[in-house]
């Protein structure tokens, strides 16, 4: 999938993420961001992809730092998020990610209105540790309902400390 480049026009890059069934836009002086829709769990795979072309696009065309942990966390987010929607919900689901305050947004809309359960952490339990992983290397989760089903969002610090500290919580 290819991105867009400044001296692309608004209208040639609407054309081509129309094309590639993808929406990357900045509006003007907007944040950075790109959007999906997938139906089947063989997509997981390509909503990983468009994580990581989205982050090498932010890093190599626009020059923001992305560490190569925050590019293997979002790409762990993004398949845990998508693979929950897939598996618990009907129909389709989206996929956004925005860069916005140092971080990537990745959110995940599905028609489902039941919120995850957030299992507390048991070493024993064979499975259902997404979400646990996904809190642990994120900056922030949230879960939210909408007018019609429900928006699970994540960000990721998209570059380490200089000091060399992982950024994102830890589990202790």
């Amino acid at each position: 999938m290819s991105g867009w480049s400044e001296s692309e026009s608004e209208a040639d890059r609407t054309d081509q993420a129309a094309a590639e069934g993808t929406d990357r836009r900045r509006p003007a002086g907007g944040p950075l961001f790109t959007s999906a829709a997938f139906e089947g769990s063989e997509e997981i795979a390509e909503a990983r992809d468009l994580a990581r072309s989205f982050l090498t696009e932010v890093q190599s065309v626009h020059g923001l730092p992305v560490s190569g942990r925050a590019m293997a966390m979002v790409q762990l987010v993004v398949s845990e998020l998508v693979t929950n929607a897939r598996k618990y919900a009907p129909g389709p689901c989206l996929l956004t990610l925005e860069i916005e305050g140092g971080a990537v947004r990745a959110s995940v809309w599905d028609s489902s209105t039941t919120l995850p359960a957030v299992l507390p952490a048991d070493p024993g339990r064979v499975g259902q540790h997404g979400l646990e992983i996904v809190m642990a290397v994120c900056q922030s989760f949230s879960v939210h309902r909408e007018p019609v089903g429900k928006r699970i969002t994540a960000d990721v610090v998209l570059a380490d400390d200089p000091d060399g500290d992982v950024a994102g919580h830890q589990l202790l």
